[in-house]
């Protein structure tokens, strides 16, 4: 008997009534936000998140000649610095369901670029040496699916790597996630991009602070056949999830 299955997060009825419509919503706002993403994504990481992207990436071990593919690659933030450390635009795959976001991906990237889902990837097994997704966890409907199509896709001792935006452990710092992220990014996003940009980043916030433990993600990963999974936190809301496909 198969798992049930383990969603990111509880049914937002403030956005879709039952997760059967989730995925349309999702892409719907993704394709009608997808213009001003980056834009979005510069403000939330106070323009940094160019080299914590890069810093990462090289700290998993990613290096000159592994193939990457990157899962929900937006308009392509990861995949391009996947990309130069790979060392050829073409080692680097990027995948989104999202038509608006690989429009605006391919406007800034030369990678290949395939419209699909995590859950269920479009590729040979055993083919990549890294798998990478930012910040898109949240967007999925079930990890456990996810995280076997990322196994079965890795080669023996590829990589996965996850980022992610957590909840401080710190009743102020939630304080300040909520002003940060729930009020001042949404209304920054609907002074730049109109309701369809903040439209995104409200439910962005809500995903976030609905999102499930570290703990369950962990777990989802171990049960997915990456034994020793790890959780790197920095700035008390950035969180790298790791994990290794046994040799």
């Amino acid at each position: 008997m198969s798992p049930d299955p383990l969603p990111p997060h509880p049914t937002l009825e403030r956005y879709y009534a039952s997760d059967a419509e989730r995925p349309e919503f999702v892409n719907d706002m993704f394709d009608k936000g997808a213009p001003y993403y980056e834009w979005v994504c510069r403000v939330m990481s106070l323009g940094t998140g160019g080299q914590y992207r890069k810093r990462t990436l090289g700290a998993v071990g990613l290096e000159k000649g592994m193939r990457v593919l990157d899962v929900a690659t937006g308009t392509g933030l990861v995949l391009r610095a996947a990309a130069e450390l790979s060392g050829a635009s073409n080692l680097a795959i990027g995948l989104d369901p999202s038509s608006g976001m690989l429009l605006e991906c391919r406007k800034r990237c030369a990678a290949p670029l395939v419209q699909g889902r995590g859950e269920h990837l479009p590729f040979a097994s055993d083919r990549f040496d890294l798998v990478s997704m930012g910040y898109a966890l949240r967007h999925v409907a079930d990890l456990r699916v996810l995280f076997d199509e990322y196994r079965r896709v890795l080669k023996p001792g590829g990589r996965v790597l996850l980022l992610e935006l957590t909840q401080p452990q710190s009743a102020a710092g939630r304080r300040l996630n909520q002003l940060f992220l729930g009020t001042v990014v949404p209304g920054l996003a609907r002074l730049w991009g109109g309701a369809a940009a903040a439209r995104m980043m409200d439910y962005f916030w809500d995903t976030v602070k609905n999102c499930v433990s570290p703990d369950v993600i962990l777990s989802a990963l171990r049960d997915a056949g990456f034994p020793e999974p790890t959780r790197t936190v920095t700035g008390g809301i950035l969180s790298e999830y790791r994990g290794m496909r046994p040799r």
